[in-house]
C-alpha cells in the first residue's frame, strides 16, 4: 500500500510538472496581440522552454545523482509555480519567453530526476513498468494543461489568469512537501555537479525517431493553433490536447510490443498523421486537423516516446538520470528548431506553405534513418559471419549485395550419398 501512494505521489508530480509546459498555449493569439507580433515570435516564445531545457539536460542532468531524487523535483514544481505566475500577471510576449524559459528548466530537472526515481522505486526487474508510469504521467501532463486551459476559457471567456493556472498554484505546493517526504530510493554519491548526457551505445535510432517524433507535436502546438486562429475553426486547445494525449492512449499497446516493432510503427504513424493534419489545414477541415494531429500524437507520446525511453533506460541501468537526459536532447532539438525554422518560413510565405516544406523534410527523413537503420543492421551482420563464422549454423552462406545492402541467404546443403 505504501509503495503504491509513493508511485502514485511521484507521477503525480510529474503529471503537474508538465502540466506547466503547455498551460499557457491556448493564449498564444492573446499574448501575440497585445505585443502586436507574428508567427515568427510566437515561435521563438514556444522555443525559449528549449533554451532554458537544454543546458539543465546537458549540464545538469546527472545532478540528482548527487544531491538526491526528490530536491531536484521539488525544485520543478515551485518553478513551475513562478513561471506560471509571472505569465498571468504579465500577459505580453517578452513574459512568455521568460515564462517558457523558466518552464523548460523545471521539465530538465523533473524528467531526469523523475525518470531515475521512478525506476528506483519501482525495483531493478520492473524498468519497463516504471518508464510506462514516467510516460504516462508526462504524456498526461504535457496534453491536459492545454485542455484544462481551453476548457476553462470556454467556461468563463477571455482571460490571462484562467481557473487552470489557479489549479497549479494550489496543487503543486502541496506536492512538494509531499515529494520531499517520499523515501530515499537512491544512494547519492560524490560525482561532480555538472555532468554530461549519457548516450547509449546503439541508441541513435530511438533518438533520431523521437526528435522527428516530437517536432511534429512542437509544429503541431506553436504554428496550427494559429492557422485555426486565422481560418477561424477554433479547437486550439483541444488540438494541443490531442496532439499528445493520444500517445498516453496507446502506451497500453506500445507496452506489449518489443521496442523495436514500437519504433517501427511509430515511422509509419508519424508523417502519415501530419499529411493528414495538413490536408485538415489545406481544406479548412477540422476534421482532418483533429484525426492528424491524433495519428502523430500516437506515435509522438506513445510508440516512439515509450520504446526509447525503456531502451535509453535499459541500456544505461546504472546512469538512468543521465540516459534520459542524453534522450530528451535528441527530443527537444527536434521539439524546437523545426519550431523556430516553421514559424520563421510562415511570416515570409504563409503558414500552409511552410508546413507543406516541414512535411516534405519529414518524409524524406523518415525514409533516410530508415534505410540507414537498415544498412547498418546489414553491415552489423556481415561483421559477424567475417569474425565468426562457426556462429551461423549452417554449412553454407552465400552473400548477394545489392546497392543499398547486402542481403544474406544462408544455404544448407548437403554431401550426395553415392
Amino acid at each position: 500500500m505504501r509503495d503504491t501512494l509513493n508511485h502514485a505521489i511521484l507521477a503525480l508530480a510529474l503529471f503537474i510538472a508538465t502540466y506547466a509546459v503547455n498551460l499557457q498555449a491556448p493564449l498564444y493569439a492573446v499574448y501575440a496581440e497585445n505585443s502586436q507580433v507574428g508567427a515568427m515570435a510566437v515561435t521563438v516564445a514556444f522555443a525559449a522552454y528549449v533554451t532554458g531545457l537544454m543546458p539543465t539536460l546537458i549540464l545538469l542532468g546527472g545532478a540528482s545523482d548527487r544531491i538526491g531524487r526528490r530536491v531536484p523535483i521539488a525544485m520543478a514544481l515551485c518553478l513551475c509555480v513562478g513561471g506560471t505566475a509571472l505569465l498571468a500577471m504579465v500577459p505580453t510576449w517578452p513574459a512568455l519567453v521568460t515564462t517558457r524559459f523558466i518552464l523548460g528548466v523545471s521539465t530538465g530537472f523533473a524528467t531526469t530526476a523523475g525518470t531515475a526515481y521512478m525506476a528506483e522505486l519501482s525495483g531493478q526487474d520492473k524498468t519497463r513498468q516504471a518508464t510506462l508510469l514516467v510516460t504516462s504521467a508526462t504524456s498526461l501532463g504535457f496534453g491536459g494543461g492545454a485542455l484544462a486551459t481551453g476548457f476553462s476559457l470556454s467556461l468563463q471567456g477571455t482571460s490571462t489568469a484562467p481557473t487552470s493556472f489557479l489549479a497549479l498554484f494550489v496543487v503543486a505546493p502541496v506536492l512538494v512537501f509531499a515529494v520531499l517526504a517520499l523515501p530515499r530510493a537512491d544512494s547519492p554519491t560524490k560525482v561532480p555537479m555538472v555532468r554530461l548526457p549519457v548516450f547509449p551505445k546503439n541508441t541513435w535510432k530511438y533518438g533520431v525517431a523521437l526528435a522527428m517524433a516530437w517536432s511534429t507535436t512542437g509544429t503541431t502546438i506553436a504554428v496550427v493553433p494559429l492557422q485555426l486562429e486565422e481560418q477561424d475553426l477554433g479547437g486550439t486547445g483541444l488540438v494541443v490536447f490531442l496532439a499528445i494525449f493520444v500517445g498516453f492512449l496507446s502506451q497500453p499497446l506500445a507496452k506489449k510490443l518489443s521496442n523495436d516493432v514500437a519504433l517501427n510503427t511509430g515511422f509509419l504513424l508519424v508523417p502519415l498523421g501530419y499529411l493528414i493534419l495538413l490536408f485538415g489545414v489545406w481544406t479548412q477541415s477540422i476534421r482532418f486537423i483533429l484525426a492528424g494531429t491524433a495519428i502523430t500524437s500516437s506515435a509522438s507520446y506513445g510508440f516512439t516516446y515509450l520504446a526509447s525511453l525503456s531502451e535509453f533506460a535499459a541500456r544505461a541501468p546504472d546512469n538512468r538520470a543521465r540516459a534520459a537526459a542524453g534522450l530528451f536532447v535528441y527530443a527537444y532539438v527536434g521539439f524546437s528548431l523545426p519550431t523556430i525554422a516553421s514559424g520563421a518560413l510562415a511570416d515570409q510565405v504563409g503558414l500552409l506553405i511552410s508546413m507543406s516544406v516541414f512535411a516534405a523534410i519529414l518524409v524524406t527523413m523518415t525514409l533516410a534513418v530508415i534505410r540507414l537503420g537498415s544498412a547498418r543492421v546489414c553491415v552489423a551482420f556481415d561483421h559477424t559471419i567475417d569474425d565468426n563464422p562457426s556462429s551461423v549454423p549452417t554449412a553454407d552462406i552465400s552473400v548477394s549485395r545489392t546497392d543499398s545492402c547486402r542481403t544474406h541467404s544462408k544455404v544448407q546443403t548437403f554431401n550426395q550419398i553415392d
